[in-house]
């Protein structure tokens, strides 16, 4: 079954972006019964205002979570099963608390947030959920003992605080999504290493024949992107690779004609485009010595 591909995705997923900022604890198993949590969270001490670049999932990561993402809407006992979960934790913290003698703290005490890609609003109210004035459309808490929150991807508003949650949608939502995460700047940190999941998700879905409508669609949508990515990488690839034969040969003719050249000047020399390494190939013709390159490499910054 894909469901399993898409729980292996999600959770490999949220841990590569969270794993920066705390432990996280994929498949974690619980006492009572055999359950496993998806992903526990547990912030590091130091907190790190890199973590605002998560938007809403970063807000989640703020405190201890418990994150339980599904692929299919999720049932009233699927969320009833992640309560269980929550309270298996809880009293698990209160007797350790008990065995060391010290005092459980709220803080201490993990928030579940159930991700699930729609619900109902009939489903929603059977939970007496209610959502709270600070916190954006999609994200239904009950009551506050509790420490649970259901977030309706569907109804998450398109923005880029937002982006990281509506990855794990399905259809439109994921699409729209993928299509934003494919728009980010090259040096987000995020972009590469959740570009390679995605994929990584279009392989594993691309060799089941049993595939559901949306994964087939998500299979077609991902095929462009991933052939783009892959000829710019192919290309980036031969571009880097002329530029290291145009440095070698450049270094090899400056080592002939003024002798060895020092590290900080290869350094240089190494951070030159291919253009600039070109020039300097026909300028070190008129070289008589190291200075005329200092200077030439000086003029390269202005």
């Amino acid at each position: 079954m894909t469901r399993f591909i898409h729980d292996k995705f999600a959770k490999d997923y949220l841990e590569e972006l969270l794993k920066n900022y705390g432990e996280v604890k994929a498949s974690e198993k619980i006492s009572g019964e055999i359950k496993e949590i998806d992903v526990f969270f547990t912030p590091n001490k130091q907190q790190t205002p890199n973590l605002q670049i998560l938007g809403l999932l970063g807000r989640f990561a703020e405190n201890p979570a418990i994150i339980e993402p599904f692929r299919n809407p999720a049932s009233t006992d699927e969320i009833c099963d992640c309560i269980l979960k929550l309270l298996e934790v809880k009293a698990s913290l209160r007797r350790e608390a008990k065995t060391n003698k010290t005092k459980l703290q709220d803080s201490e005490i993990p928030q579940l947030w159930v991700l699930t890609p729609t619900v109902s609003e009939t489903r929603l109210s059977s939970f007496g959920t209610v959502q709270k004035p600070n916190w954006i459309s999609g994200v239904h808490f009950l009551p506050d003992a509790l420490r649970i929150a259901i977030v309706a991807i569907h109804q998450l508003p398109q923005t880029p605080a937002t982006l990281w949650l509506r990855l794990l949608g399905r259809g439109n939502v994921q699409s729209q999504a993928i299509m934003e995460l494919q728009a980010l700047p090259l040096n987000h940190p995020y972009q590469k290493a959740t570009l390679e999941l995605v994929y990584n998700l279009r392989e594993n879905l691309r060799i089941n024949q049993e595939l559901e409508t949306d994964d087939r669609e998500l299979v077609m949508r991902l095929e462009p992107l991933y052939q783009r990515d892959r000829e710019q990488a192919i290309w980036q690839g031969k571009q880097e690779g002329r530029r290291e034969g145009e440095q070698d040969l450049i270094l090899r003719l400056l080592n002939r004609r003024l002798g060895e050249i020092n590290q900080s000047l290869i350094e240089r020399i190494q951070g030159l485009s291919i253009e600039q390494l070109e020039n300097l190939g026909e300028a070190l013709l008129d070289f008589s010595n190291i200075a005329d390159l200092e200077t030439w490499l000086n003029q390269q910054q202005e």
